[in-house]
């Protein structure tokens, strides 16, 4: 399972810039593998993100921006959705990847 980040590394916004920066370093600190796909160097990548966001999870208005994140192919959100899954503690689930005994393991030392 490849956890892959939709970015937009030519983004004029720093809202965007923020949100994809606030993703990807999570999950660098969090050491969870994850691919950076640049939407703005391939023009199929860019297609096939908009072809796989369900209809539902589209603005009113235009496409839907980056950050947008997959495992795999499956849909699992934008950045409000990941930013929910952080602030729940959920971001595991959220990414469809089940807790490492490891990760356990930390949670119940004092």
């Amino acid at each position: 399972m490849v956890i892959r980040v939709f970015i937009a590394s030519s983004s004029g916004s720093v809202a965007i810039k923020k949100r994809q920066q606030d993703i990807v370093r999570f999950l660098e600190a969090n050491k969870i593998d994850f691919e950076e796909v640049d939407i703005t160097m391939s023009e199929e990548q860019r297609r096939w993100m908009y072809k796989n966001i369900p209809q539902d999870k589209f603005p009113a208005q235009g496409n839907p921006l980056p950050p947008q994140i997959f495992s795999d192919t499956e849909y699992r959100g934008d950045y409000d959705s990941f930013f929910e899954s952080k602030e729940s503690n959920t971001v595991l689930a959220f990414l469809g990847l089940k807790p490492s005994l490891a990760s356990k393991k930390q949670e119940s030392e004092p």
